[in-house]
């Protein structure tokens, strides 16, 4: 409509401008009168001003309603009760284009309130900083944990804790990391976590804070009594025998209370004696190797870390997997997509780990026919290094999933029941993890994440 009218009035000025035009050289030209070539001159001169002053008075409008728009001036209405048909189509249309603007600045300005409220009233810590250390924001969470009632920059974290401020400062983004810090409530341990987004101006850093001492501590107490069950399992299963026994041998050597006189003791006797005490034998060399195992466990070497190509711990792996009894009966692929994958680690216990879980894997495909293992090498979704050993076997039932880790508990008649916690143990002095996946009758994976 407002095209239409400024169209229209357009074309009829400049039809105007050209008639006048055409009839002052028509005055000059042909009928030689000076009046009508004046009267005709003014005319056209003041139809041409008439022109310039519609298309400015126009424009005018139309830049001071930008102008209020980019001075996020939103209150400015303009008057729609207008003579000019034009100028009152154009101050409608300002009119709803600016209360759009001002409705999506309210939405806007709410929805902001309420992501704000909202992070003030998680219990996890966010702070938002940028590459020169400036903090943008710091929820009253981050706040508490840290002990400050400010936090305008980085350099203020180096004042109240340095290892706190050097993590916080290394932590590259996905990365997470576990510092302890103290402070007047004792010692916490912090879960650190950071992602990066950029802004028109800036890159900005988010990172998330997280007291887990509680966490860390129901695990660490669920972790010993699971350990002292089987502790007490294990011990009470070597030690009531031969307690047992030594009781029955006891009572060989006595009647009626007193003690055999050595005139008194059989060959049959001896012969029992002796079967007892080798039954005792067998018991204390079986509880000693169970001490044994658990020194083992405990007593995990300090890594000799290098960088070292994946593709060529794979070849390793693979090599020692062939050397295993029955290999030949399950079939152990590999997938690894990119083959120049490094990683920094002790190249012997890893290999010492993913040998553990392809025998693992080995066993538990033993009465599977169509049995598969495949070992794979990449990068997961949290930019993490990650090596897996995967299986179609029985699976691991939902039951057992949150004891396998747990040192000595077996699921089979020959299993120690060290081997997954040993390699659990290497992998968390690596700073990696070892995770398990599985669903029964389809499949099993273990994961090292580095």
């Amino acid at each position: 409509m407002i095209s239409k009218n400024l169209y229209i009035n357009i074309i009829i000025r400049v039809f105007l401008l050209t008639f006048l035009s055409v009839l002052l050289g028509y005055f000059i030209v042909v009928l030689q009168s000076l009046r009508f070539s004046l009267i005709c001159f003014l005319a056209l001169t003041g139809l041409t001003f008439n022109l310039i002053y519609y298309l400015n008075n126009t424009n005018r409008k139309i830049r001071f309603f930008f102008d209020s728009v980019r001075n996020d001036d939103s209150n400015l209405s303009f008057p729609v009760d207008s003579k000019n048909p034009n100028l009152r189509e154009l101050y409608h249309s300002m009119n709803k284009v600016n209360q759009q603007i001002q409705r999506l600045k309210i939405e806007n300005r709410q929805q902001e309130q309420y992501f704000q409220i909202l992070i003030e009233h998680l219990a996890t810590g966010i702070i938002t900083y940028n590459n020169q250390g400036f903090i943008y924001h710091a929820n009253s969470s981050a706040k508490r944990l840290l002990s400050t009632d400010v936090l305008t920059h980085l350099q203020q974290i180096e004042r109240i804790d340095q290892k706190l401020f050097l993590a916080i400062s290394g932590i590259k983004p996905f990365e997470r990391r576990l510092v302890a810090m103290n402070t007047e409530r004792g010692e916490i341990q912090l879960s650190l976590k950071a992602t990066s987004f950029k802004t028109d101006e800036h890159e900005l850093v988010i990172l998330s804070i997280q007291d887990i001492k509680n966490e860390l501590d129901e695990k660490e107490l669920d972790s010993w009594m699971k350990l002292i069950r089987v502790l007490m399992h294990e011990i009470m299963n070597s030690i009531t025998p031969i307690t047992s026994l030594s009781e029955s041998l006891s009572n060989i050597y006595s009647k009626d209370g007193k003690q055999l006189h050595p005139e008194q003791v059989t060959d049959k006797t001896i012969t029992t004696t002796l079967q007892g005490l080798n039954v005792i034998k067998e018991q204390g060399n079986g509880l000693m190797s169970f001490v044994e195992s658990y020194r083992k466990l405990t007593r995990i070497p300090e890594p000799d870390k290098k960088i070292f190509r994946v593709a060529d711990l794979i070849n390793r792996v693979t090599t020692l997997y062939n050397s295993l009894d029955k290999s030949d009966k399950v079939n152990l692929s590999f997938s690894l997509k990119d083959p120049d994958l490094e990683i920094f680690a002790d190249q012997n216990l890893i290999s010492q780990v993913l040998i553990n879980l392809l025998k693992n894997a080995l066993e538990a495909n033993e009465n599977n026919p169509d049995g598969k293992i495949v070992l794979s090498a990449g990068i997961n979704i949290d930019h993490r290094t990650e090596i897996c050993v995967s299986d179609n076997g029985p699976g691991i039932s939902e039951a057992n999933l949150d004891k396998i880790f747990v040192p000595f508990f077996t699921t089979r008649n020959s299993g120690s029941g060290i081997g997954l916690s040993i390699s659990k143990q290497i992998m968390k002095v690596h700073g990696g993890n070892l995770k398990v996946r599985s669903v029964i009758e389809k499949e099993t994976v273990f994961c090292l994440s580095f």
